[in-house]
């Protein structure tokens, strides 16, 4: 019973997000949209599916919402901060860093999420991702202490994902 459900929703979450992303950019939702919306939602991954190997075991659900609430609420946060910095720094008085943040995490996917929650969070970009893929680099734009990003995000980001991602 299980084998017919994995090889028809190989990437469930992939099935659901396809499917609200096609509602949503038709900006309609009708019975035929919605349908339309779950036959990509379904076709999408199956096509796609061989390319993805090493595809995360699974999810906790409640603690990816959890995890999104807290990356809307560090933007907002981190926006403020920036406007700060700019409006009262001069541009001798800030410290820009490049921080080495040595990854536990192993999945991909939640790599691809921590370095794009360290990139929409203002202030901070993610640049590169080591070859063998347990060291991210991260600029900072105003850093009084490298390490204490380094640790702040090992800890707000990487430690939440790593619970997420089974």
């Amino acid at each position: 019973m299980m084998r017919p459900f994995r090889w028809l929703f190989p990437h469930p979450f992939l099935t659901i997000l396809l499917s609200a992303v096609w509602i949503l950019l038709q900006n309609e939702l009708s019975a035929g949209m919605l349908v339309f919306g779950l036959i990509l939602g379904i076709v999408i991954p199956i096509l796609t599916a061989r390319w993805w190997t090493d595809r995360p075991q699974g999810i906790r659900p409640l603690r990816m919402i959890a995890y999104v609430l807290l990356v809307i609420w560090d933007i907002i946060v981190a926006n403020v901060q920036v406007a700060w910095i700019i409006l009262t720094k001069s541009n001798a008085s800030m410290k820009p860093a490049w921080v080495v943040i040595p990854l536990d995490l192993r999945e991909p996917e939640a790599i691809s999420i921590l370095a794009g929650t360290i990139t929409l969070t203002p202030g901070t970009v993610s640049a590169d991702l080591s070859d063998c893929g347990r060291y991210l680099l991260v600029h900072a734009l105003d850093a009084e202490d490298p390490d204490a990003v380094r640790d702040d995000i090992k800890d707000r980001y990487e430690r939440r994902l790593k619970e997420i991602f089974l």
